[in-house]
């Protein structure tokens, strides 16, 4: 059936929307595709619907050739098996918690990863079940500090998560390819540029991980890729860790007077002013505090040490120290800890700790990995206005761990050998995960191998945001007119535009409209009687249907217009020729 313009459900906006900022959040509301309820979450009108089921319809056709079998699970979650896998703490403030009348507790869910899990659980015993891949497309909730962008970062989203049951590694191997080749043949359908980058897990957990980005000003990640081929998100960026090198072992730290250097850059003018050579950022090391609070509740501070060219990722820290929070250090923090001299901290000390024992300070001393044996430094004394050259790492003071916690940069080495790296923007469309057995071991998911042994299931997990896609499709397709669909993904087929005043136009619209419709394309109708031609023609360039029809004054003699959006086009032909070329596959 023609879908009327008249009696569809459908109010356009003249003005962008206070506080939208991009584009896609900008034309998805003022076309009528999507309204604000609150801050991250939308109402879906008829307009977004169509197109969300188009990309969802992609979708299930590619799971369903990587053989992966459609499920559906409810948003409202108990508490109880997302504590038994430590998620229920580990997501923090993201879970949106509740209770019932009872006082049980609930979650909506973020993901489903333990659903999915206890529901093979209980369905499937033995390895002749395996192996199996199911799906949902649910909608999921994270309570996002800050909701930006409209459905870029929202509350609410919806997205496709597949999961894979494998009863060995090599197995896995096998649906985390099957799935990730899906992934790709989606996006090229759908005309999305990506990059496939090394992903941390996260929460997630599990060992292997990918995300596929598209790259875009506006996405929220950074991206590093080489010429070689390397490409990484940074919070997977690893750094090139530089040889060891061979040191003086009689050779001691000097200690010298820094009078209001408590910063890098005052340093380095000193040290430049008062000591022999030429020296820069990188030849100090910095010594940044920063407070943990961990799930328990519990607070503890760590010493990072880097080079003083570098500055602290926060997102390369949160993954670093996750699942604890991560914070810089307080002035709370330095008075109940006296060894702490702001400004002035260091690894080694001249009356500090015995070498080995514990740090200088007494707290967990940590290093970034170009912090290497043998490697040479200037760096806090521990004593105010006193700083120490020739401190050697490896000799003069040892590390409890490495921690990449440092900006990456262009031009910073690829792993890999590759290459240099360049850094890009980028906006997550999908996910996959080799989860490995997390979550079977935490939920007693086993079956029965070949021998009757009882052996853990292993596991994949694939993301795909449905809503994401969709701003991001949108973002890309418009014009200071308004959207302009791809096909693939259009509301309708093609929109005709009833424009003339005389009922001749509207009669030879509406035939049009149903010789398409029986054509077999879905055609939106703009039937109003008594609104403008010009404000129909700027509602069909705000919606975005990518070929419209103009039926106008040459109705009568058979003559409409075709117009399209993409390229801007716009031809005077029959209507026999019109149905032809709008029909053509």
């Amino acid at each position: 059936m023609v879908t009327r313009l008249s009696n569809f459900f459908l109010r356009t906006l003249r003005e962008d929307p206070a506080g939208a900022e991009v584009a896609s959040h900008k034309l998805l509301i003022r076309a009528g595709y999507i309204r604000p309820q609150a801050a991250g979450i939308f109402a879906w009108l008829p307009l977004g619907l169509r197109v969300k089921a188009k990309i969802e319809t992609v979708v299930r056709e590619e799971m369903a050739a990587a053989g992966a079998q459609e499920v559906h699970f409810p948003a409202l979650m108990p508490r109880e098996s997302y504590e038994a896998t430590g998620r229920w703490e580990e997501y923090g403030d993201l879970l949106f918690r509740l209770q019932d009348r009872k006082g049980g507790d609930y979650l909506l869910a973020p993901t489903h990863e333990e659903a999915f899990t206890l529901l093979v659980k209980d369905l499937y015993s033995s390895y002749k079940d395996l192996p199996l891949t199911i799906y949902q497309i649910q909608d999921k909730y994270r309570d996002e500090a800050r909701p930006r962008a409209g459905l870029l970062r929202g509350r609410e989203f919806t997205m496709k998560d597949a999961y894979s049951f494998d009863a060995s590694d090599e197995g896995l191997d096998v649906s985390y390819q099957a799935q990730r080749d899906a992934y790709e043949r989606i996006f090229q359908r759908l005309g999305l540029e990506y990059v496939i980058v090394q992903a941390d897990a996260g929460a997630m957990g599990g060992s292997r991980s990918e995300e596929f980005l598209h790259p875009t000003p506006v996405g929220e990640d950074t991206f590093v890729r080489s010429a070689g081929g390397y490409a990484a998100n940074v919070e997977a960026f690893t750094t090139a860790v530089p040889d060891a090198v061979a040191f003086d072992a009689d050779a001691s730290p000097v200690i010298f007077d820094s009078p209001g250097t408590p910063t890098i850059e005052t340093l380095v003018a000193h040290v430049n002013a008062n000591l022999d050579g030429e020296y820069t950022a990188a030849h100090t090391l910095k010594n940044v505090v920063l407070a943990l609070t961990h799930l328990d509740g519990s607070r503890e501070l760590v010493v990072v040490g880097l080079p003083g060219d570098r500055e602290v990722d926060q997102k390369r820290a949160e993954v670093a120290f996750a699942p604890a929070e991560v914070d810089t250090a307080t002035a709370d923090d330095f008075e109940n800890n006296p060894l702490l001299v702001k400004g002035y901290i260091g690894p080694w000390s001249a009356t500090g700790a015995v070498l080995g024992e514990e740090s200088a300070t007494g707290i967990r001393y940590l290093v970034d990995p170009r912090v290497s044996e043998g490697t040479s430094w200037i760096t806090g004394a521990n004593i105010d206005q006193k700083h120490a050259h020739s401190v050697v790492a490896g000799r003069d003071f040892f590390a409890d761990g490495i921690v990449e916690i440092a900006n990456v940069r262009a031009g910073d080495p690829a792993p890999d050998g590759s290459g240099p790296v360049e850094l890009a923007r980028g906006m997550e469309i999908g996910h996959v995960f080799q989860l490995g057995r997390k979550y079977a071991e935490a939920l007693g998911l086993k079956v029965l191998n070949e021998n009757g042994k009882l052996v853990t299931v292993t596991m994949g997990s694939y993301g795909i945001g449905v809503t994401r896609i969709l701003a991001i499709i949108a973002e890309l397709n418009n014009d200071e007119k308004g959207l302009i669909w791809p096909a693939s993904v259009s509301p309708f087929d093609v929109q005709v535009v009833a424009a003339g005043r005389d009922q001749v136009a509207f009669d030879v619209a509406a035939d049009l409209s149903a010789q398409l419709e029986s054509a077999g394309l879905d055609v939106l109708y703009d039937d109003r009687p008594k609104v403008s031609p010009g404000v129909k023609f700027g509602d069909a360039e705000l919606v975005g249907v990518p070929k419209i029809v103009i039926v106008g004054r040459g109705a009568a003699d058979g003559q409409v217009e075709l117009w399209d959006r993409s390229t801007g086009d716009r031809d005077a032909v029959s209507i026999v020729e019109a149905v032809e070329r709008l029909t053509q596959r």
